[in-house]
This record gives C-alpha cells, sequence and structure tokens, in this order.
C-alpha cells in the first residue's frame, strides 16, 4: 500500500514539474570549448553531453560500457551532425581504471576547459570496490577526487593560455543532509556493521561538497582561473535507482514509464529544463568570486 500511495505521490510531482516549465534557447560558446564528462552513457550524464555538443563543446565522455557510450555518441551525431563527441573507457570505482584514462587523455594533449564529475550509485547494498574501499565512497566521492586531480594540470594549463575560465562541476546532492550522525565515518568507511545504504550514499555526497569547497579555496589562492560548483541536479527519474531504495521495482519501472512516455512532449520539457537550471548554470560566465561551492 505505502508503495502505491509514494508512487502515485511522485507521478503527480512529475507531471507537474514537466508541464510547469517553458523551453529555454540553447546558444553556442564564442570559442571552442572542451570537456570531459563522466557518467555519459546514460541518464543526465548522456543529456549533458548532447546540450554541450549542441553549444559546440568538443565532448570527451568517459563511461564504463563503451558499446553503451557508442549508443549515445551515435545519437547526439545523428541529431547534431558536426558535434564533436569522443568516448573513453572510465570506471569511477576503480582507481587503476582512472588513471588509466587520465594517462590516455593527458597523453593527446587537448585543452581541457570544463569537467563534470556527474557518474555515481545510490542506495547499493554493502559492497567493497576492487580496491577495498566502500562502493558509495569510492563512485561517488574518491573517484571525482582522483580524476579531477589528475587532470588538474592540464586544466590550469588551458584556462593560462586560452584566457578563458575553467569549470569544474561536481554532481552532488541534497541527500548530503541524511548521513551519519557524524558526518563523513572517515574512520569506519568499510564498516558494515551500522552501514545504510541512503546514509552511505548521503556521506558521499557531503564529501563532494566538501570537496568543492576546498579545491575553489585552494584555485583562488594559487589565482588560478578556474571556478569549481557542486550542485543539486533536481530529482530526474535515470536509472541511478536501480539498486535498493524508495524508487525501486514497480514504482522505478512507472516512472521511467511516464519519463519516456512522450518524446515529443514531456521527455523534452524535462531534458532541457533540468539540463539548464542546472548544469550550464554553472558554465555561464561567472565571476570567481560567484561561484565557489554547494
Amino acid at each position: 500500500m505505502w508503495q502505491i500511495i509514494s508512487s502515485l505521490l511522485i507521478y503527480y510531482l512529475f507531471r507537474f514539474a514537466i508541464f510547469s516549465k517553458r523551453f529555454v534557447k540553447v546558444t553556442k560558446f564564442s570559442t571552442v570549448r572542451h570537456e570531459v564528462q563522466q557518467g555519459a552513457s546514460s541518464g543526465i550524464g548522456a543529456e549533458t553531453c548532447r546540450v554541450l555538443a549542441l553549444r559546440g563543446v568538443h565532448v570527451i565522455m568517459g563511461v564504463r560500457n563503451a558499446s553503451a557510450g557508442a549508443c549515445v555518441k551515435a545519437v547526439i551525431i545523428k541529431e547534431i551532425p558536426n558535434a564533436k563527441v569522443d568516448v573513453m573507457v572510465l570506471d569511477l570505482s576503480s582507481m587503476s581504471s582512472i588513471r588509466n584514462f587520465a594517462e590516455n587523455f593527458n597523453s593527446q594533449n587537448l585543452p581541457l576547459n570544463i569537467l563534470i564529475n556527474n557518474a555515481g550509485i545510490a542506495f547499493a547494498p554493502f559492497t567493497l570496490s576492487e580496491d577495498g574501499i566502500e562502493l558509495h565512497f569510492a563512485t561517488n566521492h574518491l573517484g571525482h577526487f582522483l580524476l579531477t586531480h589528475l587532470l588538474l594540470e592540464g586544466m590550469k594549463r588551458t584556462a593560462q593560455e586560452t584566457n578563458i575560465e575553467g569549470r569544474i562541476i561536481i554532481v552532488s546532492s541534497d541527500s548530503y543532509k541524511l548521513t551519519y550522525h557524524e558526518g563523513i565515518r572517515f574512520d569506519r568507511i568499510n564498516d558494515e556493521l551500522g552501514y545504510k545504504s541512503i546514509l552511505a550514499y548521503g556521506q558521499s555526497k557531503l564529501a563532494n561538497i566538501l570537496h568543492a569547497q576546498e579545491l575553489s579555496k585552494q584555485l583562488k589562492h594559487e589565482d588560478v582561473k578556474i571556478t569549481v560548483n557542486a550542485l543539486h541536479p533536481g530529482g530526474i527519474v535515470t536509472n541511478i535507482m536501480r539498486y535498493q531504495g524508495f524508487l525501486d521495482g514497480s514504482s522505478h519501472n512507472m516512472l521511467l514509464g511516464i519519463a519516456s512516455a512522450s518524446a515529443g512532449s514531456q521527455r523534452q520539457i524535462l531534458r532541457r529544463q533540468q539540463y539548464n537550471r542546472s548544469k550550464i548554470s554553472c558554465d555561464r560566465r561567472r565571476s570567481r568570486e560567484e561561484a565557489v561551492g554547494f
């Protein structure tokens, strides 16, 4: 009964959200930007790639599944024939995969204006990554942290050479408020006793915000022209909810059905508005004093 009630409630909230918004015009950047996007094979990651490609950005998609990434690239190219999109394998739960991605990207000597740390998992049962780290913390925070660190010098160089302010965008969540009572359990990250998936997710999202704030401070101190933002993308139906959680089973499937029911109206409104209200706002020209975290 509770699942039915919650499903109906979310259904009406979802319909209200998508029908109460208007389209936002998307314009191109005046000069070509280069962007690395994690978690690009589905959900808001794929949509971010599409809209940035529409704006003339050279997009490098970091994906765990190369074939899924290739499918997303094909869809983007079909809609935007002159889009510049490349696909590279990247698993944010694996330190070796991250290092391989960064080494391969850096070896190409491409400029890098925008880094969007988007990949993540939510509400998974207790699992350790291949490196022996709790999976939420490994994927949602440590993976972002390491990749940012490995690409940061290239971003600094790009900002200096082009005089175009760089952007590092970390997709956090309002769920950072729902974490363990002590905040981040640094001394018990891998403790299965007392593990709660929703709190582990919130813990990793809190770490995202702390990462953004500290990195922003350091870059300001160094007088580097790169802004750092952490954002809450809003409530969007994607496969991040595939594990245990509030939107599991039939309620999740129902919402996915609603989201994909009308590609000509609901989906178009949702995807453009959610993108333009969250990520693209971080790519607009702001002063470094304005963009300093969550």
